[in-house]
């Protein structure tokens, strides 16, 4: 971990003194009000005495009572010996909660029991998303959510709202990238395309497919069908 982390860290702590603004509230009000631009989420109290975890727009800080100081940075716990990045565990959950919430913005598929979930952004002119296809046909007792990111063309816009528009959007994803049929449609129907595009944003994804799991990780690109098992297997037991 970086010496100047914990550095700053020290500092925020000496500093923090009474609190200014009394609650969780007070400071997330506070905070809105020096970065008006952010939209602030929560603010929670951490492990480290006098220091807030602030989220905003799909961030981490951390800040004092006051608001005098503010640190974008990984926080770590090194309490029993072990070392914990609790910035990153933090993220990880901010992003399955925020993908549980906006399931309704995505394809969704179940296999066998369903038991496990994944998510997945994706372009239907995507390559390795049509490979990702072949390796999902191979795994059960799975329920898939599917958002649907056409960043490669104006074509993968044109069937990524086809296939919204269909009656049965499960099966028109899975015919169109397993057999390269487009659903007969206008696509004329409300999308939610433009809210796709700013979840892969706040969630920093770069390329298609990315896959989310059940314990917030990410994954870019594909994975064989028993690698797929072993990180589904991983996330369920956490």
């Amino acid at each position: 971990m970086s010496r100047r982390i914990l550095v700053v860290l020290s500092v925020l702590a000496g500093l923090a003194g009474g609190s200014a603004y009394g609650s969780e509230a007070g400071i997330k009000q506070a905070f809105q009000g020096r970065f008006p631009a952010a939209a602030v989420e929560s603010v929670t109290r951490t492990p480290f005495a006098g220091i807030y975890e602030v989220q905003f727009d799909g961030q981490i800080a951390y800040t004092d009572d006051k608001i005098n100081f503010v640190l974008f940075g990984n926080l770590y716990d090194m309490r029993g010996g072990a070392e914990r990045n609790l910035t990153r565990e933090r993220g990880a959950q901010v992003t399955l909660q925020t993908l549980r919430k906006s399931t309704d913005l995505a394809i969704k598929r179940v296999r066998g029991t369903g038991k496990r979930v994944i998510y997945t952004f994706e372009d239907p002119n995507c390559g390795y998303c049509k490979e990702l296809q072949k390796e999902l046909a191979k795994v059960t007792d799975v329920t898939i959510y599917t958002f649907l990111w056409p960043i490669l063309s104006q074509d993968s816009v044109d069937k990524s709202r086809a296939v919204w528009c269909a009656k049965d959007r499960g099966k028109a994803w899975d015919e169109l990238m397993s057999h390269g049929t487009t659903p007969q449609n206008d696509g004329k129907c409300d999308t939610p395309i433009e809210k796709n595009m700013q979840l892969a944003q706040r969630f920093g994804v770069r390329g298609t497919p990315a896959i989310f799991f059940a314990d917030g990780r990410m994954n870019p690109g594909v994975l064989p069908a028993d690698k797929l098992e072993q990180a589904m297997n991983s996330a369920a037991s956490r």
